[in-house]
């Protein structure tokens, strides 16, 4: 037991470690090639806050776990907004002003449907996990197409570019992007592995340790990031930051999985776990949405977003441990 939680501290610490490093050594690399830095701010630094649960998934995999990564990407969704929005909106009341985030509202409602419908018949197939990856390429393709309509002096795209070593020699640059590619697996494995302990020694699922402690330890980046900008006022991009890797976690994250072997969905994920992810999204549109004037989520709809992500938590592991 003490064993299998070493693994997991540890390999959530290097993994997060691991994932910044080589998102570094990626965006510093293509910026030395002469890359636009608005591509490589899309692209690179855009989906490397969902690295760890894209590796996670990954990993959980190819060792025989696909719950674990269907359970990673639901429920980092539902921390997301719940935890990672509610605990910012409590430090920072956010103000939802970019016109580029009322578009990524129904983008993510339109991927989230489209995840469900695949996985209606209790089963990701492999082909599944193809489209939902092809899914993931379209939305960085058009990611990048609307920044360059907007211009760099969106947001999202200035922060995202701010990312960007400016002054890594490329020496460098390949020394961090090899460390991250060697680490981040080697400490998804050592994740995983005490995942899975813990789940067989309490006679779980490896879908419900994902839902709760790895979906817990992956969205630490997005916590972090969207604090960070909460606290220097840049509400968009603390928003903007939950909704991208949302989009990302389902195609991505449940891409990957199901692309590297079948997934098999236990039914409480359809009727519990995905309607709690579209009730998040929903009370989300909900209390940031506004037809005229900037949208805003105040102190105490962070307090109820974080009570309702805790009382989810809670009822899950109630209703496994009972």
């Amino acid at each position: 037991m003490l064993i299998a939680l070493i693994q997991i501290i540890g390999g959530f610490i290097l993994l997060i470690w691991a994932a910044d490093r080589l998102v570094a050594g990626a965006a510093a690399a293509a910026s030395n090639l002469g890359i636009s830095p608005l591509v490589i701010g899309l692209t690179v630094v855009g989906i490397g806050t969902s690295a760890p649960e894209m590796v996670v998934s990954a990993i959980a995999a190819l060792q025989g776990n696909p719950g674990l990564a269907v359970g990673n990407a639901i429920g980092s969704n539902i921390t997301n907004i719940g935890l990672v929005l509610g605990v910012t909106a409590i430090i920072y009341p956010l103000t939802v002003e970019s016109g580029l985030l009322r578009k990524e509202f129904p983008i993510l409602l339109f991927i989230m449907i489209i995840a469900t419908l695949l996985m209606w018949d209790g089963m990701l197939t492999q082909v599944d996990g193809y489209i939902l990856l092809v899914g993931l390429v379209v939305l960085l393709t058009y990611m990048v197409i609307v920044g360059m309509e907007r211009g760099e002096s969106d947001p999202l795209i200035q922060e995202f570019e701010a990312e960007i070593p400016r002054d890594m020699p490329m020496k460098t640059a390949i020394i961090w992007l090899v460390v991250g590619l060697i680490l981040l697996p080697l400490s998804s494995a050592f994740l995983v592995e005490g995942a899975v302990t813990i789940a067989t020694i309490y006679g779980i699922s490896s879908t419900i340790i994902g839902l709760t402690i790895v979906a817990f330890g992956t969205s630490l980046p997005e916590l972090a990031a969207s604090i960070s900008s909460a606290l220097k006022h840049e509400d968009d991009i603390a928003i903007g930051n939950v909704i991208g890797s949302n989009m990302f976690n389902l195609l991505g994250v449940l891409g990957i999985g199901a692309a590297i072997t079948p997934i098999p969905l236990e039914s409480f994920i359809l009727s519990r776990d995905v309607v709690v992810m579209f009730a998040f999204t929903f009370l989300l549109f909900a209390v940031a949405w506004r037809l005229k004037g900037v949208g805003r989520i105040t102190r105490l709809e962070g307090v109820a977003l974080l009570m309702l992500y805790l009382i989810y938590t809670a009822v899950v592991l109630w209703q496994t441990l009972a």
